[in-house]
């Protein structure tokens, strides 16, 4: 089970009723922070979903209204007494704006590690010592995470995010003992480790069979409509893209300030053929979202708008 809140959705400013751009990712008690713009720690005070277990904080891109909420909620962090690291992963020329604003922290217990990308794929775990981050293959069935990045169309360097959660194969006692496998390694090569076992060599497909798809989450903000778009999203269980704007009539302002309309994102949903399109990052003058969904409902049937606090689930037995 995946749990996804949305803990802001507004872009520019915060709104009495909207707070800015933040998403919290929980899967297996460790948690995934996407963007922290102002008033992201209230949203999770509010959710009551804990501050100890964010492990890692995916961050598109440098403008205020996706970063400004960091120095408080890592202080917060502090407060609730983690002692393990905590990664930040963010586009070129990230990690001098964020050791700025961490200059109003004086005293941190516990390290944060800054890194850099670019349009790459990553292999993640979640250890005790904190996140152990590879390059890596979308194939790669036994790490906890694969990210991928894309660079988006943004007036600064701005990255779209993909997050793959494999499924690790399907164990199988029949293939097991056909290959002579002791019963005392079973827990050890179906966590796709080999091991050498009374001077014997065994290997993970020894004893598993089969591929699995795992769960895939797509955050693509902010950024005009690309044609890299839908290949990178394609196939997303869940597609989160920005929606800065409700109505076509506002397209002239959408080039202008390299954001997308309701249709737009919708046109990249349909393209891609994801499971379903939540709209979020919306202007201020937006203030009712909902009033504009069939917008994106006429292009792309399965889109929804999204508020601060709204809890999304995914399971493997859904799909």
């Amino acid at each position: 089970m995946i749990d996804i809140a949305f803990l802001g959705t507004g872009g520019n400013m915060p709104l009495p009723h909207r707070f800015l751009s933040s998403l919290l990712i929980s899967y297996k008690g460790r948690k995934i922070l996407i963007d922290c713009g102002e008033g992201t720690q209230v949203s999770m005070r509010m959710l009551k979903w804990g501050f100890k277990s964010i492990d890692l904080i995916l961050i598109t891109h440098e403008h205020g209204d996706h970063i400004l909420g960091l120095p408080g909620l890592l202080s917060t962090i502090g407060n609730s007494g983690r002692e393990e690291p905590v990664t930040i992963i963010g586009p070129a020329g990230i990690k001098k704006i964020i050791e700025g604003l961490l200059l109003s922290i004086k005293y941190s217990p516990f390290d944060i590690q800054i890194v850099e990308v670019g349009e790459q794929t990553l292999a993640l775990d979640f250890t005790e010592e904190g996140v152990s981050i590879r390059e890596g293959m979308e194939n790669d069935d036994f790490c906890d995470l694969i990210i991928s990045t894309l660079e988006l169309d943004h007036s600064v360097a701005c990255l779209g995010y993909s997050l793959y959660v494999p499924r690790k194969p399907k164990f199988s006692v029949d293939k097991a003992n056909a290959n002579g496998v002791p019963k005392e390694i079973w827990k050890k090569l179906q966590n796709g480790k080999s091991i050498v076992y009374e001077g014997v060599y065994y290997e993970p497909g020894m004893v598993l069979e089969g591929k699995r798809r795992g769960i895939k989450i797509s955050y693509i903000t902010d950024t005009r409509p690309d044609d890299r778009i839908p290949s990178f999203i394609e196939n997303s269980d869940l597609f989160i893209c920005e929606g800065t704007y409700g109505h076509d009539e506002d397209m002239e302002k959408a080039r202008r300030n390299k954001h997308m309309t309701f249709s737009e994102a919708a046109g990249l949903a349909c393209r891609a053929r994801v499971g379903e399109l939540i709209l979020t990052h919306f202007s201020p003058s937006l203030e009712e979202p909902g009033l504009y969904i069939e917008n994106a409902r006429k292009i792309f049937e399965n889109s929804m708008v999204a508020y601060d606090r709204l809890v999304k689930s995914i399971n493997y037995n859904e799909r």
